[in-house]
């Protein structure tokens, strides 16, 4: 087993899957990565050969800030990390779907991957943000084809209050009927957000309804905030 599989083997799995149902959204108490695999996919995001792909946010109105999307093979942090969290994931998103009536997610990553392939979706949807000062990203929902995995984690690859100020992760929420609802939340370095990537059922009146979540970072003041993306079904 992998230092980055039992960092999250022995992560407060119920305590995170009460705050996903509860909220969407669940920061991990303890780090998933160490200090130096996160200087490493820092350290990476110069490295062209890696990324399939570079997004100047400002160019298309998603924002102020780059993000790199990576290219099969995954570096292995990365991979590992992605391989590792799914089980975990998996369980909270079929519990979600035995709610809602959809159709169960498979148990492995391979499978979803697989899953993804028979669809057309073949790219890879890892990628890595990085923000300067002024740099912040839009709400939006993360949907790359018709198999979409309804769960997705964010690591903090730098410190708030240290390498940067601002910059929070914010979070959306719209009920049917409901003003929206905000939830703000701010990471240290090597630590994960979870968080739905759009639908979630939620129970209502007449039964269970879905609510819609959007994601999205505040206005980074001052330094550099970089972060680490983990979608799991791969992009048409």
């Amino acid at each position: 087993m992998s230092a980055i599989a039992r960092r999250l083997r022995h992560l407060d799995w119920n305590r995170l899957s009460d705050d996903l149902d509860a909220d969407g959204v669940a920061v991990t108490a303890a780090p998933v990565l160490s200090d130096d695999e996160c200087a490493s996919v820092r350290a990476g995001f110069g490295c062209e050969s890696s990324f399939r792909a570079t997004v100047v946010m400002q160019r298309h109105g998603y924002g102020e800030g780059v993000y790199r999307y990576y290219r099969y093979p995954l570096p292995p942090v990365v991979a590992e990390l992605r391989e590792a969290a799914y089980p975990y994931l998996a369980g909270v998103a079929n519990r979600w779907q035995q709610w809602s009536g959809g159709e169960r997610y498979p148990g492995t990553l391979e499978q979803l991957l697989s899953r993804c392939a028979e669809a057309g979706q073949r790219r890879p949807t890892p990628l890595v943000l990085r923000y300067g000062p002024g740099g912040h990203n839009a709400l939006h929902r993360d949907r790359y084809g018709d198999v979409a995995f309804p769960l997705q984690l964010a690591v903090a690859l730098s410190d708030p209050g240290e390498d940067f100020t601002g910059g929070e992760s914010v979070f959306v929420e719209q009920r049917p009927r409901s003003q929206s609802r905000a939830t703000v939340v701010s990471m240290p370095r090597g630590h994960a957000v979870l968080f739905a990537n759009d639908g979630r059922p939620v129970p209502g009146a007449r039964g269970w309804k879905t609510v819609h979540l959007r994601h999205g970072v505040s206005t980074v003041r001052s330094g550099c905030r970089m972060a680490l993306g983990v979608i799991f079904h791969d992009g048409g």
